[in-house]
């Protein structure tokens, strides 16, 4: 009866804003993977609007430290696109502030997708695995966009008032570019020297890692590098991750997929989000 109630809570009409007017999209019961010979990689590609629309409600994850006990993001809408080799989600919440800043006592909004390692009639426990069964995960981050997107790292990038009277890998005694200098520079950057990718430059907005149960994420092996892109809409955000497709994603097969959202404004971070349980996954046309 449960299960009959949620399914039925889920294929609702939902109210979307476009242009000053409004228009209905019906919520599939499970995320509906639209195929295409390549996939969409800008939240904003027209052929998202050909995707079929999943609207999942997020739910409180209050069942390991650090708990969050109070509900922030209410429901994110999903969509899929499927090409041969890899599959696109986008995602799209609503978020009034903008959080993509580091920092002591800061926090950045981001998203996830969760996917199991394999295909298993008995999927592992949605909250991050369990032990034997893996799950596979893309995580983006805002303040890692902005940094893609073209904003520095240093102090005077992030805090435009901050005035900086003297570093010593700046002075003119040192050669830019040179060994002396970057040596002398890694000084002042501990989290580089220690391998640290938490901060910093990056290539990618999105992290791959893998994880068998609470407290158990790592980092995975690149060859399965994921990548996306997230843009601010005018209620919140619209974030695109791309990843290979998940075993069991096939037109003879269906999986499953889990999402999560972090808030920054709310001080949203590690297990302080919110998320889903397992939802269906398949290819347009399979039942």
């Amino acid at each position: 009866m449960r299960q009959m109630l949620l399914t039925s809570s889920l294929a609702v009409l939902v109210s979307v804003g476009a242009a000053g007017c409004s228009r209905s999209v019906e919520s599939t019961p499970d995320v509906v993977a639209a195929p295409a010979a390549a996939v969409p990689e800008l939240p904003g590609d027209a052929a998202w609007n050909d995707a079929p629309e999943h609207v999942e409600r997020l739910l409180l994850q209050d069942l390991v430290e650090p708990r969050l006990m109070e509900a922030s993001t209410t429901e994110v809408r999903v969509r899929a696109i499927a090409s041969a080799n890899e599959v696109a989600f986008r995602l799209e919440w609503n978020d009034a502030s903008l959080d993509d800043l580091p920092g002591n006592g800061r926090f950045v909004d981001g998203c996830a997708v969760q996917v199991p390692a394999a295909a298993d009639p008995n999927a592992p426990d949605p909250q991050m695995g369990q032990v034997g069964k893996s799950v596979q995960i893309a995580y983006w981050r805002a303040d890692w966009q902005a940094t893609v997107d073209g904003r520095g790292t240093a102090i005077t990038d992030l805090y435009p008032n901050a005035t900086v009277d003297h570093y010593p890998f700046e002075a003119p005694s040192l050669e830019a570019g040179s060994d002396a200098q970057k040596q002398m520079a890694s000084r002042y950057a501990p989290a580089d020297v220690a391998g640290n990718r938490r901060g910093g430059p990056r290539t990618s907005a999105v992290e791959d890692l893998v994880a068998e149960g609470p407290g158990s994420l790592s980092g995975a092996a690149a060859a399965k590098a994921a990548r996306g892109k997230g843009v601010r809409t005018p209620t919140g955000w619209s974030v695109v991750i791309v990843r290979p497709t998940p075993e069991g994603l096939s037109p003879s097969g269906r999986t499953q997929v889990a999402v999560a959202v972090w808030e920054g404004s709310v001080k949203e971070a590690g297990g302080r989000k919110m998320r889903s349980g397992w939802i269906g996954l398949r290819l347009q046309g399979r039942t």
